[in-house]
């Protein structure tokens, strides 16, 4: 495989079959730092056999992986120091504390006791477990666990982040610190890929994503979806007003959403775009109550998408 120095997570071509079952048929992505790269598709796609694979704990049957320039399977030890792997159950210890866990990962990764344990104590801030360093992992709620998963792939400061359904069992204020965490982690040029079924949240997170269906990516097919996604705008006018009519006598073009007539949607070329129109709504006395992006981008994709293939 020739290696692009400037991307460091790639994958082309890997396919895996288990008996009979092909459960990745043809998956490539690229992932270039300070990057977050959402991974979509529905239960059963191969999401998580293609990132068993990415993560070097699976062998492709086909296929090419780079993680940071090496090769996961045939650069084993060398991959690993570059790679943080969460997976979607945290899988540990449970007579463990949450900072002997941690430290014992940090040792696994060549970190001398002290600095270990400190790197330990330091993540559990992080991920808001402090109170709970000295406690087994066994008392932690399936969210809690969640957030302990995670400092584990930060352990040896990754420049690579394989997160398998992150935000699984997080309360709102959870799912929030995740998201912000996720974005300094990309800015501090960490290269993340993340997997989750929940699309709005990662609407916030991600930077690109790449759709799978039936064990294939989908490639540019599919940026082209979420780029149309994007540019749908949601206007909605008091009840009795027809802005639908009025969309009409500007001549812009607009697609129904629901039976009322004070509300529409309208694809804008940009946000430049979106706030000329605004103006010359507001302009013409419409009387607004919202006018915005017309939820998230990805959920409304994943569904034009999934709707294509049935």
């Amino acid at each position: 495989m020739e290696v692009d120095r400037g991307l460091a997570l790639e994958a082309r071509g890997l396919r895996r079959a288990f008996g009979t079952v092909q459960a990745v048929v043809d998956a490539s992505l690229a992932v270039p730092p300070g990057h977050v790269t959402a991974l979509i598709g529905p239960n059963g796609c191969g999401k998580t056999t293609l990132m068993l694979m990415l993560a070097g704990l699976l062998r492709p049957d086909g296929g090419e992986v780079s993680v940071a320039g090496r090769d996961p399977l045939a650069e084993g030890a060398a991959a690993r120091v570059h790679l943080g792997w969460m997976p979607d159950v945290l899988g540990t210890w449970d007579s463990l504390t949450c900072e002997e866990t941690l430290t014992t990962f940090g040792r696994a990764y060549g970190l001398a006791r002290e600095p270990a344990r400190a790197r330990a104590f330091d993540l559990l801030r992080t991920v808001h477990l402090s109170e709970y360093a000295s406690q087994p992992a066994r008392v932690l709620s399936r969210g809690q666990k969640q957030r302990l998963s995670l400092a584990r792939a930060l352990v040896h400061d990754p420049e690579v982040l394989i997160l398998d359904e992150p935000a699984s069992g997080l309360d709102p204020r959870s799912r929030i610190e995740l998201r912000e965490l996720v974005r300094a982690l990309a800015a501090d040029g960490k290269a993340i890929l993340i997997s989750s079924h929940v699309l709005s949240e990662l609407d916030e997170m991600v930077d690109s994503a790449v759709f799978m269906s039936k064990g294939a990516t989908l490639g540019a097919d599919a940026d082209a979806v979420v780029e149309k996604a994007r540019r749908r705008w949601l206007i909605t006018a008091l009840p009795g007003t027809d802005v639908r009519a009025v969309l009409g006598d500007l001549g812009r073009p607009w697609e129904p959403v629901g039976d009322a007539p004070e509300r529409a949607a309208v694809h804008v070329v940009d946000e430049a775009d979106a706030a000329a129109l605004l103006a010359v709504l507001v302009g013409a006395e419409v009387p607004l109550i919202a006018f915005g992006p017309a939820g998230s981008a990805l959920e409304q994709a994943y569904l034009t998408m999934e709707e294509d293939r049935r």
